[in-house]
């Protein structure tokens, strides 16, 4: 039998719609989208030009505001990075940089990076549901002058939702700019950039069924946003990523953004029905499991399982290979170790290790999201009868 894949926060398929673009633009056109001298340029520019304005209008944005990159995590260091180190090459004292505990490594680490530049990473708390609260955000932003907040509008582990135009508001008025990692949320929410005090924002082509190496970062005109490059080169997409743009990738990720713009409603109310179903049947057959942060706001397409007290998840993922779900975040997974998210949101160690991840996605069936019930409590059934001592340890 296949496996169920319950990984979709990790990566997406490709839908097929944006396959057979990628197909046609990887067999049509093969020029270099900035030699435009001649058709073939030309042709190919177009291409980029298209995939572009498809990208700004998911995002609600202008298609001049949209630089291309290889995916969010670039995105991420040149948004964080980059505005800031601009700020300071023009003679601004703000040196305070903050995000939150619950982001992605990558924008962990950028933030964290910019210590060794004179800067003052702040990491704030979020609280029981992984929502941070706006008077923490109005603390940090009083404490000291900030130059730059980083906060995901949806989390990558739990789905939960910020709320980034009531924080985004506090982070105007204290004369800072506000990036969002949206690599989860674009293509599942409606998002309209210009309606929110957002200066930056980074999307990712692969977590919207586009194809994988190929993203971009939104950087607001007005008021005009400002950045200085990461690398140098020869000074594609307005000097902000220099190098040669993949023309047929983003032509994928262009018809991936149109695509989910069109179904986005029909998605969302997939994938909450999945995820009900799937729950009312796994606390039948596994009572006692419950979902992290049910309270917050969260997108309907990822939730955090969490197992009763004498099951591990690191053991209960082992015994069901047919079914593919993660630990937490992809970048981590790997260390089999207690989701940080879940930590940083007061679980304990233990509940933190006793965590799942789950995200169906546009393609999975009712009866796949019951088989995977299924299966999840068949292989706690079996970790439950196996003695400890004959358990795997992590």
């Amino acid at each position: 039998m296949a496996a169920l894949y319950f990984d979709h926060a990790a990566t997406t398929p490709c839908d097929p719609r944006v396959q057979a673009v990628l197909l046609r633009a990887l067999a049509e056109e093969n020029g270099n989208p900035h030699s435009t001298t001649h058709a073939s340029g030309t042709r190919a520019a177009q291409m980029v030009e298209q995939a572009r304005a498809e990208v700004a209008a998911l995002l609600g944005a202008e298609a001049r505001e949209i630089v291309f990159t290889s995916g969010a995590t670039e995105s991420n260091n040149l948004a964080i990075k980059g505005a800031v180190r601009h700020l300071a090459a023009q003679g601004n004292a703000r040196r305070r940089v903050i995000t939150v505990a619950t982001e992605h490594k990558c924008v962990l680490q950028s933030v964290e990076d910019l210590a060794q530049e004179g800067f003052e990473p702040v990491v704030l708390p979020v609280n029981a549901q992984g929502v941070l609260e706006p008077d923490v955000l109005a603390t940090a932003l009083a404490d000291a002058p900030t130059a730059l907040v980083s906060i995901a509008a949806a989390n990558n582990e739990t789905g939960v939702l910020q709320d980034l135009a009531a924080l985004g508001a506090l982070v105007t008025q204290a004369g800072a700019l506000l990036h969002t990692d949206l690599a989860q949320a674009a293509g599942k929410i409606a998002l309209d950039l210009h309606h929110l005090p957002v200066a930056l924002a980074s999307v990712s082509s692969h977590k919207l069924y586009g194809p994988k190496g190929a993203g971009a970062l939104y950087v607001r005109r007005r008021p005009r946003v400002r950045l200085t490059p990461l690398f140098s080169g020869g000074g594609q997409e307005r000097g902000l990523r220099s190098g040669t743009l993949p023309g047929f990738l983003l032509a994928g990720f262009g018809a991936a953004c149109r695509i989910a713009q069109a179904d986005m409603a029909r998605d969302g109310a997939h994938l909450a029905a999945l995820q009900a179903q799937f729950v009312a049947r796994l606390q039948v057959r596994l009572p006692g499991c419950v979902v992290n942060a049910q309270e917050a706001v969260r997108l309907p397409g990822i939730f955090s399982l969490r197992l009763p007290p004498d099951l591990r998840a690191a053991d209960v993922l082992e015994a069901m290979p047919e079914l593919e779900v993660s630990l937490g975040s992809a970048c981590s997974s790997a260390a089999l170790a207690p989701s940080y998210v879940l930590e940083a949101m007061g679980l304990s160690f233990d509940e933190a290790g006793r965590s799942l991840r789950l995200s169906p996605g546009r393609f999975t069936s009712t009866a796949e999201a019951e088989r995977a019930a299924d299966s999840l409590a068949q292989a706690a059934l079996q970790v439950r009868a196996t003695p400890p001592r004959a358990r795997p340890t992590a």
